[in-house]
């Protein structure tokens, strides 16, 4: 298997955006491609969660490809919910690593915030169980759910779920990309509008748009992908073995893991799926980082700050940085290629081994992705 390199990164600006999906696209891919210094790659993987519903634009790989004047390269596009960047990633990698390409482009991203909030939490909601749905459920209701089983199972407390998104929004403050830029407090957190018991508005991740991008190579370049995992469970959550931790994330990560040849131990950073604030808490010993029971705590006593033990969504992750569907698991990749080679302005962290995981829907198909700089 041929060692896959990272060669260029770029992204948008996230947040409410004025111009259209492909335009955004555009946007991060060129950058990541000046950034690579290549004009043309071989392959182009596109990752876009529901295009067809947010715009209304279908066949989406042929739009990108045409956009970006690369109507003559080989396109597909990808999609597992909200995961598909992280998907895209996977594509691109075993395409370079099965040696059929050499240079692959990945671009993913979303536009919703022009549709109103209710109907782009239908379409959301779409990637959850049919049934369950049927009965009112919801992706914050069920989020809520199983929150409500880690207080009672894990001892998870509102107020370590509330450290969370005050530290993500403290990172975001420092991202000059990022969709809210803006401190919070833990009691500004505490006191925010409920939205799905005990998750209260600002433990929820917000509506954006944006893209980002990144091009693998099989040529050495600065940051290389150590290892990729990925994981799925039943899409119903009535059918699993237990709530309060995500069978498809372990698989990920040890599959990961042993691609990679070490374990959580070498992990100096990581960027985690934070779409609901204690989503980073399970996630996190889910994925070995912390001890079972123990992530709440650390991060309450500041080791999962940008200056702590173990940096957590120095980007500001879903909560602050915002969370374009398809365009997130890719932007987790280019903030860690740019902390690995000490882009990150404004929020460095001094690391050479990071992880990013992404969740698709309700944590029925998940990544882990470990990268490492060239030593």
């Amino acid at each position: 298997m041929n060692n896959v390199w990272i060669a260029g990164a770029g992204m948008t600006r996230f947040g409410r955006r004025d111009e259209s999906l492909p335009d955004l696209i555009a946007e991060a891919g060129l950058a990541a491609l000046r950034d690579a210094g290549i004009e043309r790659p071989d392959a182009l993987v596109v990752a876009a969660m529901n295009p067809e519903e947010f715009t209304g634009a279908g066949n989406y790989g042929s739009l990108i490809n045409t956009h970006l004047g690369l109507a003559q390269v080989p396109t597909v596009r990808v999609e597992t919910a909200t995961s598909s960047g992280m998907a895209a990633v996977y594509a691109g990698f075993a395409d370079i690593a099965a040696g059929l390409h050499r240079t692959v482009l990945v671009v993913g991203g979303e536009k919703m915030s022009h549709i109103p909030t209710p109907r782009v939490s239908e379409i959301i909601g779409r990637s959850i169980d049919p049934h369950e749905r049927t009965y009112g459920a919801t992706m914050p209701a069920l989020a809520g759910l199983i929150t409500r089983a880690a207080m009672h199972s894990r001892g998870l407390t509102l107020r370590e779920m509330a450290q969370v998104a005050v530290k993500n929004h403290a990172n975001g403050a420092r991202n000059p990309l990022a969709h809210f830029r803006e401190p919070v407090t833990i009691e500004a957190v505490m006191e925010s509008r409920l939205v799905a018991d005990p998750l209260r508005l600002y433990h929820c991740c917000p509506i954006s748009d944006g893209a980002a991008a990144v091009v693998l190579t099989a040529e050495p370049a600065p940051v290389r992908i150590a290892g990729i995992g990925q994981g799925t469970d039943t899409m119903a959550v009535r059918y699993r073995s237990e709530l309060t931790s995500f069978r498809a994330t372990r698989a990920a990560a040890q599959a990961a893991y042993a691609m990679a040849g070490f374990g959580p131990e070498r992990i100096e950073l990581a960027e985690i799926h934070d779409a609901f604030s204690p989503f980073e808490l399970i996630s996190l010993e889910d994925t070995g980082l912390m001890p079972a029971g123990k992530a709440g705590r650390a991060t309450l006593d500041g080791e999962t700050a940008l200056d702590g033990r173990l940096p957590i969504n120095a980007s500001g992750g879903l909560k602050a940085r915002g969370h374009p569907l398809a365009a997130t698991g890719i932007a987790q990749i280019v903030e860690l290629c740019w902390q690995l080679r000490g882009m990150a302005e404004g929020r460095q962290v001094q690391a050479r081994v990071g992880l990013a995981q992404s969740i698709g829907g309700l944590a029925s198909n998940n990544w882990v992705v470990l990268v490492e700089a060239r030593a």
